[in-house]
């Protein structure tokens, strides 16, 4: 039986220029930082393949030259990874749309992922909301005890995203930066760049009336964002190995 996720392809956003890290990855992109001997954003396509994902397409821009060397020349076993480059600044979402454009597939859904943090979640409940006819997106939600550093999501008891909040301390549920779309609902989208997905698409959506869904979670998650977080990720890979094994029979 063909897997759901063969009739999906995730976008890899991987296009920012890292400047809180510049003098501690030189002239490596964030995403290409290198994490127990690979680099970061090659541990987050091994992990969406432990998923069942298999076809990705990577959103780059700065040194987007060594993003594409890298899978060119270190491809991962029976996965198709190409690149589309951004030639200037897009935002999260308009760089996303760009390579929704210029991918040449057009699948049943979008899985959005960030190309310098990674959450530990099985994938599952937002896959199994593309059989939800009335859902638009899904989000994952990672529930952590202090969230000061990162903006947090509001959602109803129905678990429907209402809005975000501005970076407060205390337990929260962050945005872990993992969406799916099913693909009608890009036509929802803004029109514009550059385009950011917390700004303007989900404000923009739920204006709308879109059902948006955030599944929420308890997983290891690491941002690589900052020194102090970059110098984790080597135990970050290493404790979680398991994680980033290839699964056969993914629903």
């Amino acid at each position: 039986m063909t897997s759901r996720r063969e009739n999906l392809v995730v976008v890899i956003l991987a296009g920012g220029y890292g400047t809180r890290l510049a003098g501690t990855l030189e002239n490596l992109p964030k995403p290409m930082a290198p994490a127990n001997g690979r680099p970061f954003i090659e541990w987050i396509v091994r992990y969406l393949v432990a998923q069942g994902f298999r076809r990705f397409v990577v959103s780059t821009g700065y040194r987007c030259e060594v993003i594409e060397a890298h899978f060119q020349s270190s491809p991962v076993p029976e996965v198709e990874v190409s690149c589309v480059r951004e030639n200037s600044p897009m935002g999260t979402a308009g760089g996303f749309l760009h390579a929704v454009r210029h991918s040449g597939t057009s699948p049943d859904g979008w899985l959005v992922v960030n190309g310098d943090s990674l959450a530990l979640a099985s994938l599952s409940e937002l896959v199994d909301g593309l059989e939800r006819t009335d859902l638009d997106g899904s989000m994952l939600g990672v529930e952590m005890d202090d969230s000061s550093r990162y903006g947090t999501v509001e959602f109803n008891e129905a678990g429907r995203l209402q809005s975000f909040r501005e970076k407060k301390p205390g337990r929260g549920v962050i945005n872990a930066g993992v969406y799916l779309f099913r693909a009608s609902s890009l036509r929802l989208f803004p029109d514009r760049t550059p385009l950011s997905f917390e700004l303007d698409v989900f404000p923009e959506l739920i204006d709308q009336g879109a059902k948006l869904e955030v599944s929420v979670t308890q997983v290891p998650f690491l941002d690589i964002g900052t020194p102090e977080s970059l110098a984790q990720a080597e135990a970050f890979v290493m404790d979680n190995s398991g994680a980033f094994e290839d699964r056969e029979g993914t629903a």
